[in-house]
């Protein structure tokens, strides 16, 4: 990871950024990305343990479409990609460890940095330390945050690992049952 200034600016530093933040609004079934791009929901269903999201990608050359678990209770949005014919990447779900709210019928998330990558039965892998490291040093996140976010990271690494390396059983045991389309 570099770290170097030019002209008093972050220089040579890819991944430098302040924390992602998403809304989701269910009445309109509309996701405000980071970039504020406003994109069309085809599904969104609430339950007593989180929100589920249904939406394609449109224009992507590999993913069609994703859905997404928002789930308050562990800190993470668990997702799964659905490939276009001919495109596949080696893993099944991926799991990002974010800040959720909700005021009213708008879901907010603030994503920590930190994902997994879950390969169901084999393997579960932490991406982006580097990156959250990086936001604690430009102060973009506090310590206190990035401890956190490190500890709920850890948390589902566990818990994961500990049911098989498979994240819908681990999240079934947690007390977050989640279905899938």
């Amino acid at each position: 990871m570099a770290a170097g200034l030019r002209d008093g600016s972050i220089a040579d530093v890819a991944h430098i950024h302040p924390p992602k933040i998403e809304y989701f609004d269910l009445d309109a079934k509309s996701n405000t990305d980071p970039k504020g791009q406003l994109r069309s929901v085809d599904e969104f269903r609430l339950t007593p343990t989180g929100l589920y999201m249904f939406r394609p990608l449109a224009g992507h050359p590999k993913i069609s479409h994703f859905e997404s678990w928002f789930l308050p209770k562990l800190n993470l949005r668990v997702t799964r990609q659905s490939w276009h014919p001919g495109h596949r990447l080696d893993f099944d779900f991926y799991v990002d460890v974010v800040e959720i709210n909700a005021i009213g019928s708008v879901w907010k998330t603030t994503d920590l940095y930190l994902d997994l990558i879950v390969r169901t039965g084999h393997s579960v892998t932490v991406l982006d330390t580097d990156e959250l490291i990086s936001a604690v040093q430009h102060q973009l996140l506090s310590p206190e945050r990035a401890q956190w976010a490190l500890e709920t990271t850890y948390a589902a690494v566990s818990g994961i690992s500990a049911h098989g390396h498979d994240v819908v059983r681990w999240l079934t045991y947690s007390g977050c049952p989640t279905t899938w389309r």
